[in-house]
């Protein structure tokens, strides 16, 4: 006789709010997905690849459990199978993809706080920096397209960046510590 396959316990997600979890995690994953492939272009397919696998799974997800953590693991998967077909090594060891799941589910949990605080510190910055960030993180482009893009030359891109993030940093500091 076959057993019939297990039901879940719980109500899985309906489709029709899978356009606002995409909304919600798109950002975290693109982040995710850049730090494991280590490019751009393949991080964007991949949470293209990883959000069509979601939808098409997402009746077998259980909502009692981390939609995140799931997305990760489902993007983890699929980088590490694009990868044993292209015959190349996983840019990340299975240590160091542990320790950053570890790091990220500790930090989702004030997601939504540290969004607002960087988007309120990023507009605080001077245009020129502002700039730079957008040309650089926003768009994706190089460092050679980026300064072309704002007439300037790599090590004033460089060192703009490298005032911008300093700053970003000093405000985050701030609010976090005005908070407490």
């Amino acid at each position: 006789m076959i057993a019939a396959a297990p039901q879940l316990t719980t109500t899985a997600m309906p489709h029709d709010d899978f356009s606002q979890l995409m909304r919600e995690h798109h950002a975290t994953l693109s982040a995710y997905a850049r730090v494991i492939t280590r490019d751009p272009g393949h991080a964007a397919e991949l949470v293209q690849d990883t959000f069509i696998t979601a939808w098409n799974n997402i009746n077998k997800f259980d909502v009692t459990r981390d939609i995140a953590a799931w997305l990760r693991g489902i993007a983890r998967n699929k980088w590490r199978e694009t990868c044993r077909r292209a015959g190349r090594e996983v840019a990340m060891d299975e240590a160091s993809l542990l320790a950053l799941e570890e790091t990220l589910h500790h930090w989702e949990a004030d997601q939504p706080a540290i969004f607002d605080r960087l988007a309120d510190c990023r507009a605080r910055l001077p245009e020129a920096l502002e700039l730079t960030l957008r040309s650089c993180y926003d768009e994706a482009l190089s460092g050679r397209d980026a300064a072309e893009q704002l007439h300037i030359n790599e090590a004033t891109l460089r060192k703009r960046l490298e005032r911008a993030r300093e700053a970003l940093r000093q405000c985050l500091e701030e609010k976090v510590t005005n908070q407490n």
